[in-house]
Order: structure tokens, then sequence, then C-alpha cells
């Protein structure tokens, strides 16, 4: 079993940065990807972005790209979302995703991913 706990949340004005933090525990080997997914009031989870632990592919969604930016920290076993320029569209409870296996044929496919944490909420002012 993996645990997930994300931090790093909180309230930004527009146009600042935040860095969510992903980290994982339990038995977190073989994990093969981390991703960050984001669920506004009244919307569906929607993709953020993805990154594969060995090799560091990453995959963005079209929202993010270009202002955020994901990474892992391999000491930690903890995925990093560095969010800059951010816009109150962004506001939404932010979750980090994690695979194990051996291929990610779908980086934005929800069902991809085993393991989800509780989220942490993220709020832009304008």
């Amino acid at each position: 079993q993996v645990q997930l706990v994300e931090s790093g949340g909180g309230l930004v004005q527009a146009g600042g940065s935040l860095r969510l933090s992903c980290a994982a525990s339990g038995r977190p080997a073989g994990m093969y990807a981390a991703a960050w997914f984001r669920q506004a009031p009244g919307m569906e989870r929607e993709f953020v972005a993805a990154i594969v632990w060995k090799g560091v592919s990453t995959y963005y969604a079209d929202s993010g790209k270009g202002r955020f930016t994901i990474s892992r920290d391999v000491a930690k076993n903890a995925a990093v979302l560095q969010m800059n320029n951010l816009k109150p569209e962004d506001t939404a409870v932010y979750y980090c995703a994690v695979k194990r296996g051996l291929s990610l044929p779908r980086p934005g496919a929800r069902d991809e991913y085993e393991y989800w944490g509780q989220g942490t909420q993220v709020t832009v002012s304008s």
C-alpha cells in the first residue's frame, strides 16, 4: 500500500507562485509515475501534469504549459509541482496520484493511477 500526502497549498494573489509537494510512504517501491490532477467546484477532476520516475519524462495539460513544472525529489520520494504566474482559474483542490508498473500509456487519464492523496486547496485571488 502507498500513502500519499500533499502539502504546499494555500491562498495566493494572481501572478504569484506556489510549490506543491506529494510525499509517498508505505511501499513506494515500483512506483512508475506520479501525477497532479485538480478539481474545481462543480467540475470534473482534470489532469495537470505527470512525471515518469525513471527517465524523467514529463507531460503537461495545455492549461499549465509554460507556467507549471513537475519534478521529482528522489531522496524524499516526492513529486513536486511548481506553479508560477497563477491565475484565478487555477483555483481548485490539487490531488497527487501514483502509478506502479512498467508503462504510462495515458498520462492524463485518471484510471491510470492506483493511489491518490487527499488533496490540497489552492486558491488564487484576482
